[in-house]
């Protein structure tokens, strides 16, 4: 602050004695001379000391527009005021919103003077005790205000010179109270009207500039709050989307990124995955994404339907259709018009029913079981199929034609062996699950079981964990999971002791580790072929005979 540096004594005290002064007749020019010499003196000290407080008051206006940061800020005031006050020490602190006391942001001795933080802020709470509850300035001899303090044997205080002429003046707006300016003198000197007036000028024009900060302050924390809310409302919408969806591995991640970009579209979907994986809960996710989300979402198993009746469930049936057809009935297309059709197992479709599922897929259009009138349905269909649907193509058990038209967007699902840090978070969900439902309260999981749970191949996948954990909470009376691990340790030794793989399994498990180990780069001295002791062209020709896919 320019002002940092002005060193001027008040002369008012000279201004009061100048009238009483006697001018005796002055002999000759000279002594004239001399007493004009003496006015235009005191004349130019006062304006010099008008210009210096107007001066520090543009200065606080300047720093209040250019945004300073308010510590620094207020320091500046602080050195400025002491300085052209001519003052011994001056202290500026502010009142804690949270604790109601004064906190001391900024002070400064003439000669240097250094005291602990703690002595600081007593100090100046000794200080702002007198003006907080009157909200006026007070002048007077600071040893007055100290109530059970021994002034002589107090050697900071005494340092300090707390017997001396002191201004305590609140900074006030709109009737509150942000904190206070004091200043002191080692003199026993009283700080006169015209000083004080002048200070309360300066502690109006902090007390704005405080304002001014707090309300940026709190503009700031709305601010903060509005992003955090929106990031929070995101993430919460992100979570209800896929509310019953557990786990945040890298690989289910990719599946939940390809769920948001193809739920808004109107396009088949077919998902993809061995048993238990989770295919219906990826078929629910799509559609509560969709545009469709309002409408029904409509499922049928194909495979626990008698061929017989498939045909039935899918379009309907008139009265009298069959033998057995009572009353008429709407199919389940008919039935997810303008909605979604989720068909689970759809490779167990018979191949005489394919044809007619194909037509719906592509015209849109059917007819009841018994009766010849067309019916134009508007439904999205989404599949899904444990099965190998390209492979039966080739084989001849699936036709191609309706293979191609499900499989607009592939959609593989994971199993839980290729995700396995999902696997303690899939525990903790069911334990609290059928905790909840059995009004049990399980806390503990221990670590032995948990290692077991993350080391087991679960070939029944999340089915199978689910179930699992249902039976160890079932199992467990206490506040301890009590899982009986024996189970999964006799399946794991079964498993390995009666199933043998052929010699092309063993090749493509071994080719798959060599790739995965060298972080599926297959030529170059630290590559797969390297690894393997075969040349890249050899190991391509492997991958491709072997059906092994490109990088996940």
């Amino acid at each position: 602050m320019s002002v940092a540096g002005v060193g001027l004594r008040s002369q008012t005290s000279f201004m009061r004695t100048l009238p009483q002064m006697r001018l005796e007749p002055l002999a000759g020019a000279e002594a004239q001379a001399r007493c004009c010499e003496a006015s235009l003196r005191f004349l130019q000290s006062e304006l010099d000391l008008k210009g210096a407080r107007l001066q520090l008051l543009l200065d606080l206006t300047n720093s209040m527009i250019t945004h300073v940061e308010l510590n620094d800020f207020l320091r500046e005031v602080t050195i400025g005021a002491r300085r052209l006050m001519q003052s011994d020490f001056a202290i500026l602190g502010l009142l804690d919103s949270q604790s109601c006391r004064l906190r001391v942001n900024a002070f400064e001795f003439a000669d240097g003077t250094i005291l602990d933080a703690e002595a600081v802020n007593f100090f100046g709470e000794t200080l702002a005790a007198h003006v907080f509850s009157t909200s006026k300035p007070w002048t007077g001899i600071s040893a007055d205000l100290v109530v059970g303090v021994d002034l002589n044997d107090d050697r900071q205080w005494a340092g300090v010179g707390f017997k001396s002429g002191c201004c305590i003046l609140p900074l006030v707006i709109r009737d509150r109270v942000l904190g206070i300016l004091a200043l002191g003198k080692r003199e026993k000197t009283a700080y006169t009207k015209d000083e004080v007036d002048f200070l309360r000028q300066v502690s109006g024009q902090i007390a704005i500039a405080v304002e001014n900060s707090l309300v940026l302050g709190e503009l700031r924390k709305l601010k903060d709050c509005d992003e955090e809310r929106v990031c929070l409302e995101d993430e919460i919408r992100s979570e209800l989307n896929f509310e019953e969806i557990v786990g945040r591995s890298a690989a289910l991640q990719r599946v939940l990124r390809q769920i948001e970009v193809v739920a808004p579209t109107d396009s088949g979907v077919l998902i993809q995955g061995e048993t238990g994986t989770g295919k219906e809960l990826i078929a629910r996710a799509i559609h509560n994404l969709s545009p469709r989300r309002d409408r029904p979402l409509v499922r049928l198993n194909c495979a626990a339907i008698p061929s017989g009746l498939l045909e039935s469930e899918l379009f309907g049936h008139e009265k009298g259709a069959f033998t057995g057809a009572i009353m008429r009935k709407a199919g389940r297309f008919e039935v997810a018009d303008k909605g979604t059709l989720f068909l689970d197992e759809v490779g167990d479709i018979p191949p005489e029913l394919q044809p007619k599922l194909l037509r719906v897929l592509q015209e849109r259009e059917f007819e009841r079981l018994g009766s010849s009138r067309t019916q134009q349905v508007d439904v999205r269909v989404i599949a899904a199929t444990h099965r190998d649907l390209k492979q039966m193509v080739e084989d001849g058990q699936f036709r191609s034609d309706l293979f191609y038209r499900l499989h607009v967007f592939p959609l593989p699902v994971p199993p839980l062996r290729e995700r396995r840090e999902d696997i303690p978070i899939l525990v903790r969900h069911y334990v609290d699950k059928y905790a909840r439902q059995m009004n049990r309260r399980i806390e503990t999981i221990p670590s032995p079981a948990m290692e077991v749970f993350a080391s087991y191949a679960w070939p029944g996948n999340v089915r199978e964990l689910q179930n699992f954990i249902e039976r160890a909470v079932i199992l467990s009376p206490g506040s301890n999971l009590r899982p009986p691990l024996a189970e999964l340790k006799q399946t794991t030794t079964q498993s390995r002791s009666s199933k043998l793989s052929t010699l092309e399994e063993l090749e493509r498990e071994h080719v798959l580790r060599a790739i995965r180990e060298s972080n599926w780069i297959i030529g170059g001295p630290n590559g797969a072929a390297a690894r393997l002791g075969m040349k890249r062209t050899t190991l391509a020709y492997r991958i491709r005979k072997l059906n092994i896919s490109c990088r996940p």
